[in-house]
């Protein structure tokens, strides 16, 4: 335990987060530390060993914190900057695979030329030398490995990728758009949707985890970002043309997805979308979802666009944010 506080607490690029405005609260039973490095904007988290591996979209710059708790920069900078909407792109996720560092590279940024990097799957070896996997995805936001195989979420196809070592590539699963009725649109434009109908969205696939055999994947309702309307379907890892399986409704824009030693579900939910402001600050939270009834605990609360969540233990987690924090659970002891 003492060695991971040290990757966070003793680096002296992290500040401790204080009067920053309303902080998270977490559920009883746990507690919560929250550091904050200005001007990041922190995405993937993944553990690799005894380090934790961070990547930040504002910068590019993928990071490792090793015993001595300093924070340090590898690798080469990836293309960042603003998509199409606004948001951050860059560097979404990096997960240790084998003697390689494998790397999410997220679309062109707007206003820049397309490089060999963007809207790829970048291996990066010992030396720090970027090799591209594949590049041909729209923007592939995250990934798993699993016997060798990736699956990788393409969020702007709308699917879920199986790509080989080699690069050659398959799609395992296209989502189709998601109808809502018009009652839940008529609060954005009571003339515009009558009542009645109903409309539809995209299916924006998100987060991604794997757990006996099947892929779990978070589904982001898309624009206008309905509350409730995000979802979690599951797929069989092995075989073509899978037909999901609904296994959770009712989620604010669910981003991440993981499953603690126990085989309880957490769900990351990036929050609740207004038009004028975005999406909500504090509006985010984690859930953690009981395995045998339909019971959801909310174990974080009052996240402002959170991104990844990782288990790093049996007791501890860590959540990152768009607003550059690094959020550390801790349950108070052992189940």
């Amino acid at each position: 335990m003492r060695s991971f506080h040290a990757l966070i607490i003793v680096s002296s690029l992290l500040f401790l987060v204080a009067g920053a405005g309303a902080e998270p609260t977490v559920a009883p039973g746990y507690t919560l530390e929250t550091f904050n490095t200005p001007g990041a904007a922190f995405a993937g988290v993944s553990r690799d060993g005894g380090g934790l591996l961070v990547s930040d979209l504002a910068s590019g710059r993928l990071y490792r914190r090793g015993t001595d708790g300093k924070l340090v920069a590898f690798g080469p900078v990836f293309p960042h900057g603003l998509d199409v909407i606004g948001d951050p792109t860059g560097p979404y996720r990096v997960v240790r695979v084998g003697d390689v560092l494998v790397v999410a590279q997220g679309w062109t940024p707007v206003n820049s030329d397309e490089g060999p990097l963007d809207h790829a799957l970048v291996a990066i070896d010992a030396a720090g030398q970027a090799r591209v996997i594949s590049s041909d995805f729209w923007n592939p936001f995250d990934f798993i490995v699993a016997g060798g195989i990736y699956y990788v979420i393409d969020s702007a196809r709308n699917s879920v990728e199986r790509v080989q070592a080699d690069g050659r590539k398959s799609t395992l699963m296209a989502f189709r758009r998601m109808g809502e009725a018009a009652a839940a649109l008529r609060s954005l434009s009571p003339t515009e949707f009558a009542e009645g109908n109903s409309y539809e969205v995209d299916a924006v696939p998100t987060g991604i985890a794997l757990r006996n055999g099947r892929l779990y994947i978070a589904l982001f309702g898309g624009f206008p970002f309905l509350a409730g309307a995000g979802k979690i379907v599951s797929i069989p890892a092995a075989g073509d043309a899978p037909k999901p399986q609904l296994d959770v409704k009712g989620l604010n824009a669910p981003v991440g997805i993981a499953f603690d030693n126990y085989g309880e579900m957490l769900v990351l939910e990036h929050g609740t979308y207004n038009q004028k402001e975005g999406f909500r600050k504090g509006s985010g939270r984690l859930l953690k979802l009981n395995k045998l009834t339909p019971d959801r605990k909310i174990i974080l609360d009052g996240l402002t666009r959170p991104v990844s969540v990782l288990v790093w233990d049996e007791r501890r987690l860590v959540v990152s944010d768009l607003g550059g924090n690094l959020h550390l659970l801790t349950r108070e002891s052992a189940r």
